[in-house]
């Protein structure tokens, strides 16, 4: 990640926040789509969805495709193994 774009995701999302900073959380108007590599997904019990991405990383932002556009979190479970 570049310094650029260091620079503008956190203008990005701070022009996003809905209130203000809970800790280390902020909590965003879900608008933004980006665009996530990872290597599987797996069960997980330890978040709300029940997965977990293996080496996520961000590939890209989507300025093109609206929220409305994004894969789901059901999208997502399809890929996961069983069980």
């Amino acid at each position: 990640m570049t310094d650029a774009m260091l620079e503008w995701q956190t203008r990005r999302f701070t022009e996003l926040a809905e209130g203000p900073a809970d800790g280390y959380v902020v909590r965003v108007r879900p608008e933004q789509v980006v665009e996530v590599a990872f290597d599987g997904v797996q069960r997980s019990s330890r978040y709300p969805g029940g997965m977990a991405l293996r080496f996520a990383r961000v590939v890209r932002y989507r300025d093109d495709k609206t929220a409305a556009e994004a894969d789901t979190v059901d999208t997502v479970r399809a890929l996961a193994p069983p069980g």
